[in-house]
């Protein structure tokens, strides 16, 4: 009896997790596509697949359905950006970095011209006046945790002297902002004919032995 109830309560939540997150998924895609002011709650429910007053019971309002919603997709989006970076634990094979960090660039830049990403953006800072926290909130789930990622693989770069010397945070925005630089004004450029270049000026600055006279 009582494995029976626990079976069936597992189920339960299980279903209402997916739920959720189907309700979550669904927001989003109304919001990226009709923006908050068009985007009705109907439509959000008939893009989850579910009843209008199911959306409801798992999140209260059509603001916390936005903030929500933007937030999960800003994890999800984060968490790609980490599961590049942890590129760079792989074991060295030889002093030079070049490799790994080109494969590194080639893969934030992918991550960065996700339509997901590019909306994310968008919508974070699309309603300032009723989300004023939402911008610094998205930035924190993915700008900043991959900074903090990528400082702490590029400092482990400095101890094996495959780098110079550095600051790893410095070390890390100045590759962020090279990466976000090059998507920036080169939108339509293929990732892999773009991260070589980048990488090649940052090793200009942090390579052993790259410097500029």
């Amino acid at each position: 009896m009582g494995s029976e109830m626990s079976t069936r309560v597992s189920r339960t939540a299980r279903g209402a997790g997916e739920r959720r997150q189907a309700i979550l998924d669904g927001a989003f895609a109304v919001f990226a596509r009709r923006g908050y002011a068009q985007a009705c709650v109907k439509e959000i429910a008939d893009e989850a697949g579910v009843a209008k007053p199911t959306v409801y019971s798992h999140l209260n309002d059509k603001e916390s359905l936005y903030r929500e919603a933007v937030e999960a997709t800003a994890d999800r989006i984060g968490a790609r950006g980490l599961a590049v970076v942890e590129q760079l634990r792989e074991p060295a094979t030889g002093t030079d970095p070049r490799a790994a960090l080109t494969a590194v660039a080639r893969g934030l830049l992918e991550v960065m011209a996700d339509a997901d990403a590019v909306a994310v953006r968008q919508l974070a800072c699309a309603q300032p006046a009723q989300f004023p926290e939402l911008a610094a909130r998205v930035r924190e789930r993915t700008t900043l945790r991959v900074r903090s990622a990528l400082a702490d693989r590029l400092a482990r770069l400095v101890l094996d002297g495959r780098l110079d010397r550095c600051d790893p945070e410095l070390a890390a925005e100045h590759l962020l902002s090279l990466v976000a630089g090059s998507l920036e004004y080169r939108p339509g450029a293929a990732p892999e004919t773009v991260a070589g270049p980048t990488v090649d000026i940052f090793l200009r600055a942090y390579g052993q032995g790259d410097h500029s006279e």
